[in-house]
């Protein structure tokens, strides 16, 4: 009975080191892709712009990306990618890719009622946005029109989040909602019902609300009309 259970023991150390072998491991330069992972929820974490990541990475619209796959998070460099093997060998000239030309903001309006209880920078919470004062299952509204790129709670420090694009420069994003009234890839009009309000940082009723201009967060102040 003991010789069995070395026997155990031992093959279980060997599964276990041959899982720590196999564990995904980031890096500056790169990431790789994990289950229900999209290019925009990607981007997000990173800072950086999505359409970026799709050129750097020749993902065209980078909706096909799959668990296991490396993302650049850099532009790629014409020597670096070269191996010992091919410097001897004349490389056609690198292709530049194409710029992404900055586009208008939109025209936004307040995604929900409620004072600005915690300012951009300023925790707690994520720093990226503005957290919103409010009640729990009041409505959150789009604060313009776009795209839904991402919705669920697979960002750590969000919670549920809503992450909207109006166009090739600007997103908006919604965070610590609860009850979400949108799917990924639906076309939202300014105004519309998203979500609700759910419970955010010290466990109080609040939206995170965010704008990022070329995947970069601004102070959403800065757009938001008076009121």
């Amino acid at each position: 009975m003991s010789s069995r259970i070395a026997i155990i023991l031992v093959l279980s150390l060997a599964l276990a080191s041959c899982g720590g072998r196999s564990t995904w491991q980031d890096s500056p330069q790169t990431h790789i892709v994990r289950k229900g992972e999209t290019l925009f929820s990607i981007a997000w974490r990173y800072g950086k712009d999505a359409d970026s990541l799709a050129r750097w990475n020749r993902l065209g619209d980078g909706s096909l990306i799959h668990p296991g796959q490396v993302i650049r998070l850099t532009p790629p460099s014409g020597s670096s990618s070269r191996t010992t093997a091919s410097r001897n060998t004349p490389q056609p000239p690198t292709r530049p890719l194409p710029t992404i030309p900055a586009q208008p903001s939109p025209l936004w309006t307040w995604p929900t009622s409620g004072r600005i209880n915690v300012e951009f920078g300023a925790k707690p919470g994520p720093g990226t946005g503005v957290l919103i004062n409010g009640r729990a299952g009041q409505p959150i509204t789009a604060a313009a029109s776009g795209r839904v790129v991402y919705a669920g709670s697979g960002l750590i420090g969000y919670g549920q989040l809503i992450i909207l694009k109006h166009n090739d420069t600007y997103l908006s994003a919604y965070g610590y909602t609860a009850s979400l009234k949108v799917k990924e890839g639906q076309e939202v009009k300014k105004g519309q019902r998203i979500a609700t309000m759910g419970e955010g940082p010290e466990r109080k009723p609040r939206l995170h609300f965010e704008i990022r201009r070329n995947g970069k967060p601004v102070n959403p102040r800065q757009f938001l009309p008076a009121r």
